[in-house]
């Protein structure tokens, strides 16, 4: 058995609005206050002496390494994102941003789900990623429109209800 691991799918770079700002703040936390506070709390810890055996110079210094690396990946993101300002011109069909109402076919629950970018999601209850198979097969569809999805539990159904974008 080998080490290989074929490299992961890109993701998709669209960001909302609220997405960018909530990444920007995030970044400018990681740069402007965590960094400097740990690597106070660590240049405290060398002066201590035997770093060999210090723990907290050990846990500082991975702490400093996990926040650098949070950083260059936000930052690259950043750099990356393709940010969606606007809604599209078709509101009546289903788009990057879009809040969508979706019917269970089977028992007539009602859900509600806006599609966001793979690095906005877990932000807030019912965001789903544009990647994610739910949001593959929303993308373009019409109100109205059934939705099928391939669940390891089988196949769903869905009806689109609504759908209504934010507006500033």
């Amino acid at each position: 058995m080998s080490r290989y691991r074929p490299p992961a799918k890109p993701k998709s770079n669209y960001l909302t609005v609220e997405g960018e700002a909530r990444l920007q703040a995030e970044l400018e936390y990681l740069w402007r206050d965590e960094r400097p506070r740990v690597t106070r709390s660590v240049s405290e810890a060398a002066a201590l002496g035997d770093r060999s055996e210090n723990a907290e110079y050990i846990y500082g210094k991975k702490r400093l390494r996990e926040i650098d690396r949070r950083v260059r990946y936000l930052s690259k993101r950043l750099e990356a994102a393709v940010v969606v300002r606007r809604p599209p011109d078709d509101l009546n069909r289903v788009y990057f941003g879009a809040w969508v109402e979706l019917e269970d076919a089977d028992n007539g629950e009602l859900r509600e789900y806006r599609v966001v970018g793979p690095d906005e999601i877990g932000e807030a209850e019912g965001y789903i990623s544009m990647d994610a198979p739910l949001g593959r097969s929303l993308l373009g569809k019409p109100l109205d429109a059934e939705v099928t999805v391939r669940t390891p539990e089988g196949s769903k159904h869905y009806i689109i209800c609504a759908i209504r974008y934010q507006t500033d």
